[in-house]
């Protein structure tokens, strides 16, 4: 199903939007980002994610109301769409099904050695 992937970064931002519901705009992604796992995003990185994500069919966004805080300049805000939320359960059951087929003694600690 490759049509679902997500690259790491990818699938970071676009489960902080999940989380970030109607909130979700460019310094709001970031700032959640880095609270949540303590990992620094320059936004370079993170327009580019965005863009690819919308690109991809995964996201979509909208201008929010301008402010006077941002010269006049609306928010763009981002919400995920139908199919965006197939590549996160995509990506969901992707990782459970690998974490399900590890064995169990790899985690197993060995106190003696």
């Amino acid at each position: 199903m490759k049509k679902y992937q997500l690259g790491e970064f990818e699938e970071i931002v676009i489960l902080t939007i999940g989380i970030l519901n109607n909130e979700a705009y460019s310094v709001s992604i970031k700032d959640e980002i880095e609270s949540r796992l303590s990992r620094t995003v320059s936004m370079g990185a993170l327009h580019t994610a965005l863009k690819r994500l919308e690109d991809k069919g995964y996201l979509k966004s909208y201008a929010g109301e301008s402010s006077d805080e941002r010269a006049g300049r609306p928010k763009r805000y981002f919400e995920i769409t139908a199919m965006g939320k197939k590549a996160m359960l995509h990506a969901k059951e992707t990782r459970e099904e690998l974490w399900r087929a590890i064995p169990k003694t790899i985690f197993q600690i060995n106190l003696a050695g």
